[in-house]
This record gives structure tokens, sequence and C-alpha cells, in this order.
């Protein structure tokens, strides 16, 4: 009732450094790829990108506000 040692085959993928062609569908129809994404996903770009630009025009404003402040 020993343990009995089980034979192991490593399997090893490697990419050939004349295959040229890796990664072409990546870039093929990206602004296709890019407004399809945008299409589906507007509610939530909106919803990430809105307050980002809302604490940046804010921070914008009170900086304008703070270096105004001291000629009054």
């Amino acid at each position: 009732m020993g343990k009995q040692p089980v034979r192991m085959k490593a399997v090893v993928y490697a990419l050939s450094p004349f295959q040229q062609k890796i990664m072409p569908g990546l870039w093929k129809d990206l602004p296709g790829k890019i407004h399809h994404k945008v299409s589906e996903n507007w509610i939530s770009a909106t919803l990430l990108i809105t307050p980002l630009v809302g604490v940046y025009a804010y921070v914008q404003n009170f900086q304008e506000k703070e270096k105004l402040e001291h000629r009054f």
C-alpha cells in the first residue's frame, strides 16, 4: 500500500521566432471594435467619466479662485 510514482509529461508551449503573424487580429478593425464597446457600455462609460470630469473642473475652478483671492 505504498505510494507509486506516476510519470508526468511536461507540456511546453512556445512561439516560433519565425512566425510573424502573432497578433494581427488585435489591430484589425480597431475603430469598429472601440465603437462597438462604447455603444454597448455607454451608460457605464458615462457614469465613469462624468465624476472624473466634474472633479477636474472643480479643482481647476478652486485653484483659479485661490490665485485670484489675494487681489481683493
